[in-house]
């Protein structure tokens, strides 16, 4: 057994059982004195005191010390085995091949699980090559997350899932109750002290006697420890080396992805002026095709007239084909009312494409940091760019269809009108025969009477 007095209290370590007993001093607070009778909270009060007294007493001197802590500063061994015996009270015991025992690395390992930034930890601890036990490896996962200056964070995710604790922890234990969630705010505290352990040279897994008992490092140790403590160093310093090399390449290969959207985004607006020309010239088109289109049908509409006024003139026969020619001129109506329809639904979608090209470009301006989200929205200008010349070709082939049926009418047309030609021709032969006939007649009759002379004077005129 051992004694050793810290900031005005006696610690009694029995090592064998692994109790403490606290005999405190007349100015410690008499609320403790409530739970003597349930050993745990008696336990739990004790150890509360101890890491508050602890904490407080590294925290203080750290301070005053003005520089960085080794594994050799006294306090800050003490508050390791505080540690040690806050995590371990209440711990379950568990049966091995080696009789029973009690890890404090089972519970410990679990943060990595709740916290993924604790992995580095982790994984850290188990490279380590010296670490033989799980009492060996928790000592140093403590040492690790006091340098990263996590470990208030760590054990403050590890006492919120009570329910896994339960499985490593007796009921009453200082990290399933109050008191562990105060001395995990505690814990906080230290983030102002910046602490260098050399944790890969040293024996973690023997040295709970000699922090036990209050004993020093040897001087013979310290160089021992200062070698490994430089190697410890240059392992680190070629790790981050490591690291930063990782970085710039990354850095680099990002560079090479901006230029990259950079040239795509160049692209992409040089696609949308030539999509803004290509529609400005189908505008052009399409006004120059509704010009011609009206000026034929002006054309057709006059030839229409003077073939009607004909044929009211010449032959009343033709009045059915006028009523086909006038039907015919109605569907063509008709076919021009659909086109010019279709022409504004195509001139309204060019617009609203317009409008969605200024939107687009004006979302470009401003998300320059999305990059990764303009191949989409690229992607889907492309897709309405090609809807809209499908749309335009299928305008198009509708446009050849209705200039075909055009061309059939004007054909029809001509057919009219060449058979109006023929039947003036055939009635004009037909006079000169009527003549011809006539005067033979006068020719060979002997005698001619008034009524004859009359007869032929009418055929003749």
């Amino acid at each position: 057994m051992s004694l050793k007095v810290i900031s005005g209290f006696t610690t009694c370590c029995t090592v064998q059982h692994a109790t403490c007993v606290w005999h405190l001093s007349p100015n410690f607070c008499p609320s403790a004195w409530l739970a003597l009778r349930d050993p745990m909270a008696m336990e739990r009060a004790n150890l509360l005191n101890m890491a508050k007294l602890s904490i407080k007493g590294l925290i203080e001197s750290a301070l005053s010390f003005g520089r960085t802590l080794d594994s050799d500063y006294p306090p800050l061994q003490q508050f390791f085995v505080v540690m040690e015996h806050c995590l371990k009270h209440g711990l379950k015991v568990k049966k091995s091949f080696l009789g029973y025992n009690k890890s404090l690395w089972g519970p410990l390992e679990m943060v990595e699980k709740l916290c993924p930034e604790a992995g580095e930890i982790v994984a850290s601890v188990r490279d380590l090559p010296g670490l033989k036990t799980p009492l060996g490896r928790a000592r140093a996962w403590l040492r690790l997350a006091l340098m990263q200056k996590k470990l208030a964070d760590y054990l403050r995710c590890l006492i919120t899932r009570k329910d896994l604790l339960s499985d490593f922890y007796e009921s009453g234990a200082v990290m399933l109750e109050e008191e562990g969630a105060v001395i995990v705010g505690l814990l906080v505290g230290l983030n102002v002290i910046d602490a260098n352990l050399c944790v890969k040279g040293e024996d973690l897994d023997t040295q709970v006697r000699h922090h036990h008992l209050g004993i020093g490092i040897f001087e013979n140790g310290q160089i021992a420890a200062i070698l490994d403590q430089k190697n410890y160093v240059e392992e680190l310093n070629r790790q981050l080396n490591s690291t930063v090399h990782s970085l710039q390449g990354r850095v680099d290969s990002l560079e090479k992805s901006n230029t990259k959207l950079i040239e795509e985004l160049a692209i992409a607006k040089n696609n949308i002026i030539k999509l803004q020309e290509e529609n400005h010239q189908l505008r052009n088109e399409n006004a120059i095709i509704l010009m011609k289109a009206q000026q034929h049908l002006e054309m057709s509409q006059a030839d229409v007239g003077v073939e009607l006024d004909t044929y009211k003139q010449s032959r009343q026969g033709l009045d059915e084909m006028y009523n086909e020619a006038r039907r015919q001129l109605r569907e063509e109506c008709q076919l021009r009312q659909d086109v010019e329809n279709e022409l504004v639904v195509q001139v309204s979608m060019k617009q609203e494409m317009e409008l969605a090209m200024k939107l687009l470009e004006k979302d470009i301006h401003e998300k320059q940091d999305t990059l990764i989200g303009l191949r989409h929205q690229l992607d889907e200008v492309k897709a309405i760019n090609v809807e809209m010349y499908q749309k335009m070709q299928r305008s198009d082939d509708s446009m050849k269809q209705k200039n075909d049926i055009i061309a059939r009418l004007e054909e029809k047309t001509n057919q009219i009108t060449a058979t109006m030609k023929q039947l003036e021709q055939s009635d004009k032969d037909l006079l000169s025969q009527t003549r011809t006939l006539a005067m033979s007649f006068v020719k060979c009759a002997s005698t001619d009477t008034e009524h004859q002379y009359k007869l032929v004077k009418d055929i003749s005129f």
